[in-house]
């Protein structure tokens, strides 16, 4: 394990569990991104998904989008 991996796991330890999960979420929308590139372009459908994914399938967002 690298130095730098270790110091990040020492600092997300140390952080409440809300900035936690922000970092988790931030980390997986960064992955999400470098895949999306991969291929020269970005997919910003992947990038939606990764965004947007806490979002969707909740009742009342789909009942805010239905009528469009």
């Amino acid at each position: 394990m690298s130095t730098l991996t270790r110091k990040l796991i020492e600092e997300i330890e140390s952080a409440p569990e809300a900035v936690q999960t922000e970092v988790l979420e931030f980390l997986v929308f960064l992955k999400a991104k470098e895949t999306a590139r991969g291929d020269g372009r970005e997919n910003l459908l992947a990038l939606a998904q990764t965004a947007w994914g806490p979002d969707w399938g909740i009742r009342e967002e789909d009942e805010a989008w239905r009528d469009l």
